[in-house]
């Protein structure tokens, strides 16, 4: 039986970097999948149709929720996003792991419909530096940038219900870090139940030949 991939989603507050770092994971390891989701919200300086978001009207994105489309979909800071089942599915059957960068709603979604997905909470190094960053980007208005720092506070207070953390301090070490859960959850024996079978099967055929040959002596 072929490995199934691993589906990995990593999420945390707007300006903790998960965007960033899921593009150096990928940079690190091209086997990975990344899933592009859907958003309406207007593309921001430098971001490409197809390569960073699907960029939809309000309307095709409804149309889509009610044909049951998404593998996740939420409204954020009043603007949709979705994961396109397209995007996921074919490739886990296919035995890639898959990448997902999503908000919290998207990620406790898929935490429920697929349960053997990795969940990773990408944490800033702290609220002052998580600001700088969102002032950094200079996508948003003050008004917004408070209101995206009051919704990270409630965010993070939802950190330890994910599998792991990663504190984005450094990128390099928190890529490392990411990486190296990819590595381990591929290890977990519950991810290696049909080669364990396939070692008790061998074993059983093997204890009985000998004990054939034992008889015949």
């Amino acid at each position: 039986m072929a490995r199934k991939g691993l589906l990995i989603v990593v999420s945390g507050p707007s300006g903790a970097g998960k965007g960033t770092l899921c593009q150096a994971l990928l940079r690190r390891r091209p086997d990975l999948g990344f899933s592009v989701s859907v958003t309406t919200r207007p593309p921001r300086a430098g971001e490409v149709d197809g390569v960073h978001y699907f960029f939809w009207s309000e309307e095709r994105f409804l149309e889509a929720v009610t044909r049951g489309y998404f593998l996740e979909w939420a409204r954020v800071y009043g603007r949709h996003y979705g994961t396109p089942l397209s995007e996921v599915v074919p490739r886990l059957e296919d035995g890639v792991d898959v990448l997902l960068d999503l908000d919290i709603q998207g990620a406790r979604q898929v935490k429920q419909r697929m349960p053997d997905a990795v969940s990773v909470f990408i944490l800033p190094p702290s609220l002052e530096a998580l600001e700088e960053r969102m002032s950094r980007r200079g996508t948003e208005s003050a008004e917004e940038r408070r209101l995206r720092l009051e919704a990270a506070l409630g965010f993070i207070a939802a950190a330890g219900d994910f599998d792991y953390v990663v504190v984005n301090d450094n990128l390099e070490e928190a890529t490392r870090c990411l990486e190296a859960i990819l590595v381990a959850e591929h290890c977990r024996s519950a991810r290696q139940r049909e080669l364990l079978r396939g070692f008790a099967a061998g074993r059983t055929r093997n204890l009985g030949r000998e004990g054939g040959q034992d008889r015949t002596r």
